[in-house]
């Protein structure tokens, strides 16, 4: 039987997704809440239930926007996604219902974010790859496993005597956050987003920032999952870039997560091609696809929203000159649109 989640099956549905191996941070029922207190947009948490056990689930969000479309996604705003299940016929049966809602709904298109190929039959995109390495026990064994050149990056960090501190809120991550994304011309998400995540994944969400003398260098907002951390958001300021802000910030995550018996650091997805994508390599960690699988209902091609596609460009250019204040008051109008 194909059921919507509501509060009262909150925790049947996380304890299916902390005990199934393929689940992943954002497969949790934190994320509707989030999803809907910070964007308004309505979402369909589906899962087939027999016995009265959970046997798979789907968590899907519904986006209609009149700048970028109209799109049914698991899940939007978050890298990972798509059916988990203990069986085929239960994900056949939520892979069915979700075709189906889509055409209900009339949007352009369903968009199912796997990190495996799940049908071989069905258009995927090859924009994405992910980055995932597993830690040594030992914290200078992973630094040495670090390529020379990166390694020299994070060790004049650390002779710039920078220092790592955990934040309570948000204020200090924001500020470094929306400096770094309003530079790459892209629109910053609210503030009230990242409280969210951090009021809803509260044992979760780990926000550490990276000072020198007093002053804002670096921030990054982390989530903790199983055996594996996720630097998910992060940006430095301007005075970053002199004394590798950067680079000693995401060495601080992987050394406390090492220490705290992290196994599995996920630096996360890039577009291949991109900045981010050759510093993730510069690290040492090899890059794998991302299928991100699509139901074309109205759409007639796969959708092309991503800051490569030529369009954006004039826009891009244009957002990186605005102020940071502007940036931050027009940004979330747009990125909540974003998912």
């Amino acid at each position: 039987m194909i059921k919507i989640l509501d509060t009262t099956d909150y925790q049947k549905w996380d304890d299916f997704v902390n005990n199934h191996h393929d689940a992943t941070f954002f497969h949790l029922s934190g994320w509707k809440e989030v999803i809907e207190r910070s964007f308004g947009h309505k979402t369909y948490y589906l899962y087939v239930e027999n016995n009265g056990a959970i046997t798979a689930i789907l968590p899907l969000a519904h986006i209609k926007s009149a700048l970028f479309g109209n799109a049914l996604t698991s899940l939007s705003f978050c890298v990972y996604g798509g059916i988990v299940g203990s069986d085929q016929e239960s994900m056949q049966l939520l892979d069915k219902r979700a075709c189906e809602l889509a055409e209900e709904l009339g949007v352009d298109y369903l968009e199912l974010r796997n990190r495996t190929r799940q049908t071989p039959d069905r258009p995927f995109k090859d924009l994405y790859v992910t980055f995932r390495k597993t830690l040594d026990t030992d914290v200078e064994k992973n630094m040495q496993a670090i390529p020379r050149k990166q390694r020299a990056m994070i060790r004049k960090g650390i002779a710039a005597g920078l220092q790592s501190h955990l934040d309570s809120n948000v204020e200090r991550f924001y500020q470094a956050y929306s400096e770094s994304v309003r530079n790459l011309g892209t629109p910053v998400f609210s503030k009230k987003y990242f409280q969210m995540l951090k009021e809803i994944f509260q044992d979760q969400c780990e926000i550490l920032t990276v000072e020198k003398d007093g002053q804002l260098i670096s921030s990054v907002m982390s989530f903790y999952f199983k055996d594996e951390v996720l630097p998910y958001y992060g940006g430095g300021t301007d005075l970053a870039r002199a004394v590798q802000g950067n680079d000693f910030m995401y060495w601080e995550v992987m050394r406390r997560a090492v220490e705290n018996g992290v196994k599995v650091f996920d630096y996360g997805r890039s577009k291949i091609g991109t900045g981010s994508y050759s510093f993730k390599k510069h690290w040492g960690f090899e890059p794998e696809p991302l299928f991100y699988e699509f139901h074309l209902v109205k759409a007639e091609a796969l959708p092309d929203i991503n800051p490569l596609n030529p369009k954006y460009q004039l826009f891009i250019a244009a957002w990186k000159k605005l102020p940071l204040a502007m940036s931050q008051f027009v940004g979330p109008w747009l990125s909540k649109d974003l998912g």
